[in-house]
C-alpha cells in the first residue's frame, strides 16, 4: 500500500489527489448524514459537528497520547458516536424543524467549546498533526462504507428506517421499535462523521473550529438533498458534484453560493426527489438485467 501511495503522489498531480481525496472523505460524511436524514428522516442540520468531535479527538490522540493512525480514528469516531447517543435520545419526540433546530444548535456549541479549549489550541486551532491520510486508505474505508451501507438498508433494520421515515406512526403500530432504530441511525451516522473527521484532520494536519461551521453542515445537506433523500447511488453523486463544483467555479468563488441556490431552486422545481430520487443499487440491477446487461456482485 505504501509502494502504491509512493507511485500516486510521484506520477499523478498532487492536486488530482487532493481531490479524490476529499471525495471520499466527502462520501463517508454524507453517507452518515444520509442514514439520519434520508432514510430514516430525522433532519439534522449540525452534521459538522459530529465531524469536529471526530477530528479533535483523533487528532489529540495522534498529538498528545501518541497513538496509531488507526487508533485515532477509531477514537474519534466512537466519540462521534458517543454525542450521537446523548443527542438522539433526548430529541427523539422532536422532529422537522424542532430538531433541526436542536442539531444546529450543538454543533454550535462544540464549535465554541473547541474556541476556548486549551488542548485544541484554542480559536488559533490545532497545528502538528500526523499526516497519515492517503487516496489509499481513505478510499478503502470509503469503499467499506458504501458496502456496509448497502447491506444494512438491504436488512430488516434497513426497511424499519425507511418506514420510520414515511409514517413513524404506522410503523410503530407495526411492531417496529422505533426509539430503539432512530437512535441506533443517529449513533451510526454520528459514527461515520467522525470517522471522516479523524481522516480529514490527519490530511489536512492543522484543522480550525472555524472548519466545522454552519455553512459546512448546510453543504452535506446539501449533498443528500441533491442526490436523493435515501439513495445510495444518489448521496455518492452529491457529494461528487458539490465536491468537484468549487474547484471548476475558482475563477469565480465570488458567485459559488449563487450558484449552489440557483441550483437547489432548479433541483425543487424539477427534480424534487433528486437527481436519483429513491433509487437504490439493487434498483441500478434490475434496470440492467432488464436492458440485457448481466450484472455481478450484491446490490
Amino acid at each position: 500500500m505504501i509502494v502504491m501511495e509512493q507511485y500516486l503522489t510521484q506520477y499523478i498531480d498532487p492536486y488530482y489527489v487532493r481531490i479524490a481525496v476529499l471525495l471520499g472523505i466527502n462520501i463517508v460524511l454524507a453517507l452518515g448524514l444520509n442514514l439520519i436524514t434520508g432514510v430514516t428522516g430525522q433532519l439534522s442540520m449540525g452534521h459538522a459537528g459530529f465531524m469536529s468531535i471526530g477530528a479533535y479527538t483523533a487528532a489529540i490522540m495522534s498529538i498528545h497520547a501518541g497513538t496509531s493512525f488507526g487508533i485515532s480514528l477509531l477514537g474519534g469516531a466512537l466519540m462521534a458516536a458517543a454525542f450521537g447517543f446523548l443527542i438522539g435520545v433526548p430529541t427523539l419526540r422532536l422532529e422537522g424543524d424542532y430538531l433541526a433546530m436542536v442539531t444546529i444548535g450543538f454543533a454550535e456549541i462544540v464549535r465554541v467549546v473547541f474556541l476556548n479549549l486549551d488542548i485544541a489550541g484554542r480559536a488559533i486551532g490545532l497545528s502538528g498533526i500526523p499526516s497519515e491520510t492517503g487516496f489509499l486508505n481513505v478510499w478503502l474505508v470509503a469503499v467499506l462504507v458504501i458496502f456496509l451501507n448497502t447491506r444494512l438498508l438491504k436488512s430488516r433494520t434497513g426497511r424499519a428506517l425507511y418506514a420510520i421515515r414515511e409514517d413513524e406512526i404506522a410503523a410503530q403500530a407495526s411492531g417496529i421499535n422505533t426509539t430503539f432504530y432512530k437512535i441506533f441511525a443517529f449513533v451510526i451516522g454520528s459514527f461515520l462523521g467522525g470517522l471522516a473527521g479523524g481522516f480529514y484532520a490527519h490530511y489536512m494536519t492543522y484543522i480550525n473550529p472555524q472548519d466545522f461551521g454552519f455553512m459546512k453542515s448546510i453543504e452535506l445537506l446539501n449533498m443528500v438533498v441533491l442526490g436523493g433523500m435515501g439513495s445510495i447511488p444518489g448521496t455518492i453523486l452529491g457529494s461528487v458534484v458539490l465536491t468537484l463544483a468549487p474547484e471548476m467555479l475558482r475563477m469565480v468563488a465570488e458567485y459559488r453560493l449563487l450558484f449552489y441556490g440557483g441550483l437547489l431552486v432548479l433541483m425543487m422545481i424539477f427534480r424534487p426527489n433528486g437527481l436519483l430520487g429513491d433509487v437504490r443499487w439493487y434498483d441500478i440491477r434490475k434496470r440492467l438485467a432488464r436492458n440485457g446487461v448481466k450484472s455481478y456482485g450484491t446490490a
